[in-house]
């Protein structure tokens, strides 16, 4: 039985910065997300891919103990985007967006799937991430992230899913969005009314906020001196996030603080290169290493006064 199951999208992505271009590389939220999460636990993925996608390119996953039987391999070509980033890294400018398999994508969970302990819905049509729902039996945290797309297009059945979610993974302006406030706490406790317990809102170079029924914590985000290609670093904070709290077993707020530093350390290794390609080389004393550097950072002790 795996630990952690995602749903979601593996693509090829054309990428310009301004520190470089790569086109037709390996991308897509499922990918980001498990390239991260299988340093930490098995990992299940439930996507689509057509006739032109090279499943070799991703073979060394299995040395993770990803499974991958959840893939389908379906007529047609795999889902592609292509953008482009100015200076400004926390803003994505989409050039072209090909669904081509996605648009029929019906996500079919593997029976063996269906015991997984941890479920993360990545960004994908709420529709199917509720029809995901209804196919595991009794995880002990089901995960959800999505976009303004969606928000835009489907925002009722994006709120009925929410409902149904424990932990809720979205941008700054997507949390706005969804709760039409402008605070981040109001919008974070109007989320929770619904049903969740939990909001994590990714916000880029600025951190990360956490509010669930407790607490209120913040993260910074791991100061970097080369930053190459954020595509994807959102999906890779996600997969340490979840990777780290399957890892352990719970959700209690201490092990979702250390998992929110967890994932802070992996996206930041995301943005140093193009593609999945700095992750895809990784090792776990790296890992290790820079979570250390990362707590130096933000450890400071009680105030004195003499």
């Amino acid at each position: 039985m795996i630990k952690l199951l995602v749903v979601g999208t593996l693509a090829y992505d054309s990428i310009e910065t301004p520190f470089g271009k790569v086109k037709d590389v390996l991308g897509g939220s499922a990918l980001h997300f498990t390239n991260s999460a299988s340093f930490f636990t098995d990992v299940g993925i439930v996507a689509t891919v057509g006739k032109d996608f090279e499943m070799s390119e991703i073979a060394f996953l299995k040395e993770r103990n990803v499974d991958m039987a959840g893939i389908e391999i379906d007529e047609g070509k795999t889902f592609r985007w292509e953008g482009k980033y100015g200076y400004d890294l926390n803003q994505a400018v989409t050039l072209k967006t090909e669904l081509n398999v996605i648009e029929s994508f019906e996500p079919k969970v593997p029976e063996d799937y269906r015991d997984a302990d941890f479920v993360f819905l990545a960004n994908i049509d709420p529709v199917l991430q509720a029809y995901v729902i209804d196919q595991v039996k009794f995880p002990k945290a089901v995960v959800l992230d999505t976009m303004n797309f969606w928000i835009e297009n489907k925002y009722n059945e994006l709120l009925d899913v929410i409902r149904r979610v424990d932990i809720l993974v979205i941008n700054e302006a997507e949390l706005r969005e969804i709760s039409k406030e402008h605070s981040l706490v109001k919008g974070a406790k109007k989320i929770m009314a619904s049903g969740p317990t939990c909001v994590v809102v990714k916000r880029g170079e600025y951190g990360v906020f956490m509010m669930n029924r407790e607490e209120i914590f913040l993260a910074p985000a791991y100061p970097l001196e080369d930053v190459f290609d954020p595509t994807g670093a959102g999906d890779t904070f996600a997969g340490g996030f979840m990777g780290y709290i399957a890892n352990m077993g719970d959700t209690l707020p201490a092990t979702l603080k250390q998992a929110i530093i967890m994932g802070s350390v992996m996206a930041s290794f995301n943005v140093e290169d193009f593609s999945i390609n700095r992750i895809k080389t990784l090792d776990y004393q790296e890992i290790r290493d820079r979570y250390s550097a990362f707590k130096r950072c933000i450890q400071f002790g009680d105030i004195e006064f003499k």
